[in-house]
């Protein structure tokens, strides 16, 4: 009986350690008043569109940038969970559109089809424009360019443009033209000056009733892209005189080029891009320049171009928008060398 006191010692000394050694140790408990719980760490959700798209073209229907904007339009929802809206907005000769997208929020839901046309980078240098070509505007996406042919209709006298020039020098002799101050209007003017000869714009809401007046045999010549054209080439209600780029045209390798015809004007085509107001925040361009570079690689939207003559051509924002700031210099450059002007 004298050992339990010290036995109980031993075993009170032991538990007392235990507790402050081993086991599960205790979280010090939170200052009086302080109820804050720390948030989960989440990662932001990458923007996408919540409600419908508007895309302007802004050009009649049948022209070749409704045409690569219909393209796009029957693949877009495989991409896309909210549905594109295709809007033709012709009037001005194409600035009534891009005003309109000029002015419009930078949030995500308005865009253009067309940049990089002639109303972008050659008419705001001929006459006093409602926007800014480079600073009203944020490049998405290039999707295609298109060369320049120019085409007679299929009753036309002429048959080569040697002949159509020589006939220029001595009477009257007008052209289609898809707007005022474009590049089809330029094309004409810069193939007058060339050739020495006298030819009379006459101006469209677009490139379809231009080819319209065309195909009606309504005027001697007119410019136009392929799209708008090879269908009426192919059902003999045009003949294409020549083509305006450097090169031949892969896609029409009987054409010859105005160069080779002796006429010394050369263009390289009109850009066929994608655009969205200014200060368009960056991960809405990333979202659509990703979104153009997946349409641009569907199959369906490559046998759409090619059935509308159109070259896939993609480029992202960043290189969009240098080949925008240069294209637009060598128009400067060639608007002095022609002394173009517009009255």
């Amino acid at each position: 009986m004298k050992r339990f006191p010290k036995v109980m010692g031993v075993v009170l000394t032991a538990a007392m350690l235990l507790a402050g050694c081993g086991g599960a140790k205790k979280e010090a408990a939170p200052p009086a008043g302080n109820t804050t719980t720390p948030a989960p760490t989440t990662q932001a959700k990458a923007w996408a569109p919540e409600k419908p798209v508007t895309m302007i073209v802004p050009y009649s229907a049948g022209g070749s940038t409704d045409v690569l904007a219909r393209v796009v339009e029957k693949v877009w929802s495989k991409y896309v969970n909210q549905p594109l809206t295709v809007v033709n907005k012709p009037g001005a000769s194409g600035w009534e559109g891009r005003d309109s997208v000029a002015k419009a929020k930078a949030d995500g839901y308005t865009m253009f089809m067309g940049y990089g046309s002639g109303e972008d980078l050659i008419a705001p240098q001929l006459r006093t424009a409602t926007f800014d070509p480079i600073k009203d505007f944020t490049p998405i996406s290039l999707l295609s360019a298109h060369s320049v042919l120019f085409v007679v209709p299929a009753e036309s006298p002429y048959k080569s443009m040697q002949e159509l020039m020589a006939a220029a020098k001595t009477k009257p002799i007008n052209a289609a033209l898809s707007g005022v101050g474009n590049l089809m209007d330029i094309s004409v003017r810069a193939l007058a000056k060339a050739a020495g000869a006298e030819i009379t714009g006459v101006p469209f809401a677009g490139g379809g009733p231009a080819t319209t007046a065309m195909v009606g045999n309504q005027v001697d010549i007119g410019p136009g892209h392929p799209s708008e054209l090879m269908p009426h080439v192919k059902g003999g209600r045009l003949r294409i005189l020549a083509t305006a780029t450097p090169e031949r045209d892969p896609s029409l390798p009987d054409v010859p080029t105005l160069k080779e015809l002796g006429i010394n004007f050369t263009n390289p085509g009109s850009l066929k891009g994608v655009a969205m107001p200014k200060g368009t925040p960056a991960e809405i361009v990333k979202f659509y320049e990703d979104t153009f570079k997946k349409i641009s690689e569907d199959p369906d939207f490559k046998k759409g171009m090619a059935d509308a003559f159109q070259p896939v051509i993609y480029k992202n924002s960043a290189e969009f928008g240098t080949l925008i700031k240069s294209t637009f210099d060598n128009y400067t450059q060639m608007i002095k060398d022609l002394n173009i002007t517009v009255k």
